[in-house]
């Protein structure tokens, strides 16, 4: 009898206490669900038991990620649907993992498993890597950088489009190209630095170079980059020499605890900090900060969590944790704008660009589905897959308002408490 897929529209019905909006297919042929719907397809049974034994976001992800689910249409209309599983909804409203405590939902969920025979745990996805802890030594670090960023220059090109920025695009218009928004997000970064021709620039986490690059060529500075991925720096070398910029640019492979060769005039940490993690991010402020010159500008643009119920915890994701960025932690922005002032910086703007990296997630996601065959060729379907899921769960994130992005600009203020900055806030614009 197929029925799986109607047992599973009731099941969610009953967990989303509302008419399920998307279709599903299920392994045993069958479907339930409006029609000409987006359709959730759960490919065999192997994705409930993953479910069952991990409810919640890391149990859906795996599922993901070894292909058990998928989707036929539009991916975030159905990753809304399943976020409403995980993400917590209101008072009144149950996440899987707290429904799953419910006798009838849990024995409705092992008669469908039962089907298959025994209940075991399936293995993660190899994919999945798992941290121990969070210790942020310099070798955990470069360990959990080269997991994210070494995955391979040439599927980074494909996701991230000739600009090779990865960071929160600065948008005019949800109708301009990605990269004119790239270009505009660095052009803002360096005009509130300040930048003038024989400044001295550090770019922390500088990427495949596209700041240092922009830097050099449209304001004359001088710019020292540091990752610490191999491949970003050797990617950043190059493209410094077919611009003709190695007198003003040096790309390094080295942990910003490492650099020593200040003072600079202006610092940029663009989408880095996010890796620091909470017991280190006094040190991360206070080594910036002693490497600046008196009245030096610090450009930090960092993602943040929504202060649910903690206005200084620092969060860790499952999903992101293990497949994505290990060791990654968001704290609201209060905590980032505190701990840089415990540093000793003067802060001088807040920006939130939260709806600008909604659009941008948006963008890489239509890039990389649009190359689909060549992004598994260069890296493996379950690798794919991950970067899928992440971006677009990510742009829905950005879009509810459960994360967002901020551009803080921080000053060195000398003893004189002469800043330098300008009289009229956000003149650089």
């Amino acid at each position: 009898m197929q029925d799986a897929a109607l047992r599973l529209k009731a099941l969610m019905e009953q967990l989303l206490g509302a008419p399920l909006p998307v279709r599903i297919r299920a392994w045993d042929g069958s479907e339930a669900g409006p029609p000409e719907s987006p359709v959730l397809v759960v490919r065999n049974r192997r994705a409930l038991r993953r479910l069952l034994w991990k409810p919640g976001e890391l149990g859906m992800a795996r599922a993901w990620v070894a292909g058990d689910l998928t989707v036929d249409g539009d991916l975030y209309a159905v990753l809304d649907v399943m976020a409403e599983l995980v993400w917590e909804r209101g008072e009144d409203a149950r996440t899987l993992r707290e429904a799953l405590r419910d006798p009838e939902v849990r024995a409705a969920v092992w008669g469908l498993v039962r089907m298959a025979g025994p209940p075991l745990p399936p293995a993660p996805p190899r994919e999945e890597v798992r941290r121990r802890s969070h210790l942020h030594t310099k070798r955990s670090d470069r360990r959990a950088i080269s997991h994210h960023y070494d995955v391979g220059n040439d599927f980074y090109e494909i996701v991230l489009g000739p600009s090779m920025v990865y960071s929160c695009a600065y948008w005019d218009s949800p109708d301009g190209t990605l990269e004119d928004a790239q270009r505009d997000k660095l052009g803002l970064v360096a005009r509130k630095l300040g930048l003038k021709p024989g400044m001295r620039l550090l770019d922390v986490g500088c990427g495949w170079g596209s700041m240092a690059i922009h830097a050099a060529r449209e304001y004359g500075v001088s710019v020292v980059g540091v990752t610490l991925s191999q491949e970003q720096a050797a990617y950043a070398r190059k493209r410094v020499a077919e611009e003709g910029l190695t007198d003003r640019i040096e790309i390094r492979v080295q942990d910003y605890r490492d650099v020593t060769d200040g003072p600079y005039d202006a610092i940029s940490s663009i989408g880095m900090a996010e890796h620091v993690g909470s017991d280190r991010y006094l040190e991360y402020a206070r080594d910036l900060f002693a490497l600046l010159k008196p009245g030096g500008r610090l450009l930090n643009h960092q993602i943040g969590r929504r202060p649910w119920g903690n206005e200084s915890a620092y969060e860790i994701d499952e999903f992101i944790d293990a497949y994505v960025f290990p060791d990654g932690e968001l704290a609201p922005i209060g905590g980032t704008v505190s701990g840089l002032e415990a540093a000793g910086f003067e802060v001088r703007d807040v920006e939130s660009l939260r709806e600008h990296y909604a659009l941008t997630l948006r963008r890489w996601v239509a890039n990389l589905e649009a190359d689909w065959p060549n992004a598994v060729r260069l890296t493996s379907p379950g690798r794919a897959r991950v970067w899928r899921l992440y971006m677009a769960a990510s742009a829905l994130a950005f879009e509810r308002n459960r994360i967002g992005v901020n551009q803080v600009l921080a000053v060195k203020t000398p003893d004189t408490g002469t800043s330098g900055m300008p009289l009229r806030a956000r003149s650089w614009r």
